[in-house]
């Protein structure tokens, strides 16, 4: 028994191999953009320029870079609370700039494990 879809559904070979291919040109400029992303570079400052941290798009740090001011020996506390901070607002620059560039390819589509 053939099921029967409405009219304008479905929509035949032509419509499938359509939407395959729109599938795979999302999925190479996906590819191509993440590429770049991964070679973009991007800096932090924390602390009122205190600490500075240099990350690229792979989440990978290249540089933090410390003031004389931020050194206190009696106060390693302060120290490490500001590069943790440096450090998460990093990746969390690099996330949200990755999310946005690749919303804009991909729209409101979310289908996990597809791309």
């Amino acid at each position: 028994m053939k099921a029967r879809l409405p009219k304008g559904m479905g929509g035949g070979p032509q419509n499938m191999n359509a939407m395959i291919k729109q599938a795979q040109k999302m999925q190479a400029d996906m590819e191509a953009l993440q590429e770049e992303l991964d070679a973009r570079e991007y800096d932090v400052s924390v602390g009122g320029g205190a600490v500075n941290v240099k990350i690229n798009g792979k989440k990978e740090i290249l540089t933090i870079d410390l003031k004389p001011e931020i050194v206190d020996p009696d106060d390693i506390e302060t120290l490490s609370d500001t590069l943790v901070a440096a450090v998460n607002e990093a990746i969390k620059k690099v996330e949200d700039t990755n999310a946005a560039e690749m919303q804009k390819i991909t729209g409101d589509i979310n289908v996990p494990g597809l791309f």
